[in-house]
């Protein structure tokens, strides 16, 4: 992952030097396991901490010049720590295969990395809370297919993206839940030559559950599960960022990015201000959503294993959970400084003749007894009129002027149908059911 996507915290989890303290753990807890069994003498478990409190770091070159000649990078791993241990490194990883170390490592990645991603989604739900709290009665127009449909408040708008997130954490809490697995078993998964108490002390120790089963590897529908829920996650991030980028096209208006004392929108048109954090929100969405077939596909693995699923998590691993990571706290940060325009809304709003009203004059007149044919017919015949003015016109004006109507319904009547609180009556029901409490 490129750096100007990354946040340190997420990044560090990926580093070589994580990776590697995560390996060490793992074998060494193994270890102290085998010990206690009476496996490996105690001494070569103490040996082995001691050994790595009183050394340098892992020497990430060296262990890389020692995979350049082995062609494996857990034996290179091995080795150097053999270096700067002793002898009694010849004990560590006994009963083990590689696949023990490198699944459960991945399993303690993604479980932290997950922790990380449920935090940010805190935070966006926070803001998402605040804003539509403090935008909860304000008026404006609703679309369905980009068109005017009926009032809603920005709050309720709002509302509907918290609901989504609050859906996305539930996943992402269910999908660490699933992924964070040990397996210390063996080659292919059987224990025939590590105690099954090894690995669950191993789990215990590093934070997981144990694999109940595993085929030398863990079961990768686990890990496209999780990729899976990151990849839904990121849709619902592209979704708002989607809305904002409308709402902030220059003829609706109603909401845009904040734009900071000395940003420039364009090289060539000093007076652009852009979407520009809703469309990069966009782009970082498509490329989580990318990683989602290599990882459903990483589940068809050959018999008890085979190395296929193993350059795709390389990639997908870092790379999805950095780039949501980013997204999440972007988007976290450019709804806390969303510019919101109520002015302009309620301007769109009244754009159309009061068009937005024309669902409950065709209700009225089904209510005085006429058919909902004829009902849909002499409310079209005004609506059609005033959209072919753009707005110039106004379908109460029209109704009151068709006598075909107001023998139905009365002049009096109908304006009582172009009454906007009408629309909101229901938001504190909406708003409790949401967030709880009175709304």
């Amino acid at each position: 992952m490129i750096p100007r996507y990354s946040r340190p915290e997420m990044a560090a989890l990926w580093t070589p030097e994580s990776r590697f303290r995560i390996w060490f753990e793992i074998e060494a807890h193994a270890l102290d396991a085998m010990a206690e069994l009476g496996i490996v003498p105690k001494e070569a478990a103490e040996t082995v901490w001691s050994a790595d409190r009183n050394s340098p770091p892992f020497d990430i070159d060296r262990i890389d010049a020692i995979e350049a000649e082995t062609k494996h990078d857990v034996i290179a791993f091995l080795t150097h720590v053999a270096e700067r241990t002793g002898p009694e490194a010849r004990f560590l990883h006994q009963g083990m295969t590689s696949s023990d170390v490198l699944d459960t490592c991945l399993a303690v990645q993604l479980a932290r990395a997950a922790d990380l991603l449920i935090a940010d989604l805190d935070g966006l739900l926070a803001v998402l809370r605040r804003r539509a709290y403090e935008h909860k009665q304000t008026p404006t127009i609703g679309r369905s297919h980009g068109i005017h449909a009926e009032p809603v408040t920005f709050g309720l708008k709002l509302a509907t993206y918290h609901a989504e997130f609050a859906r996305n954490r539930a996943r992402l809490v269910a999908a660490r839940e699933e992924v964070a697995t040990a397996a210390i078993s063996g080659a292919v998964g059987t224990f025939a030559n590590i105690d099954p108490r090894v690995e669950a002390h191993v789990a215990a120790k590093m934070g997981l559950a144990i694999e109940p089963i595993s085929t030398q590897i863990i079961p990768r529908d686990r890990h496209a599960m999780f990729f899976a829920t990151l990849g839904v996650v990121a849709a619902s991030v592209e979704r708002l960022a989607t809305e904002i980028r409308h709402l902030q096209r220059t003829e609706v208006l109603e909401a845009e990015e904040y734009f900071s004392p000395g940003q420039k929108g364009s090289s060539a048109m000093p007076h652009k201000r852009n979407p520009v954090l809703s469309e990069n929100l966009t782009g970082l969405a498509r490329m989580v959503r990318a990683y989602v077939t290599p990882a459903l596909e990483n589940v068809a693995l050959w018999h008890e294993r085979d190395i296929s699923h193993s350059s795709v998590e390389r990639y997908v691993g870092p790379d999805a959970t950095i780039t949501l990571d980013f997204a999440l706290a972007r988007l976290t940060g450019l709804m806390d400084k969303l510019l919101v325009y109520p002015e302009r809304m309620q301007a769109n709003l009244d754009r159309m003749g009061g068009l937005v009203h024309s669902q409950r004059v065709l209700l009225a007149l089904t209510q005085a007894g006429a058919s909902r044919e004829d009902s849909y017919r002499l409310v079209q015949r005004s609506a059609m009129k005033v959209w072919e003015s753009d707005g110039r016109l106004s379908l109460l004006d029209l109704l009151k002027a068709d006598p075909e109507v107001t023998a139905l319904v009365p002049p009096d009547q109908l304006e009582e149908s172009f009454d906007l609180a009408y629309h909101l009556r229901h938001v504190d029901t909406i708003f409790a059911r949401v967030f709880g409490g009175e709304g």
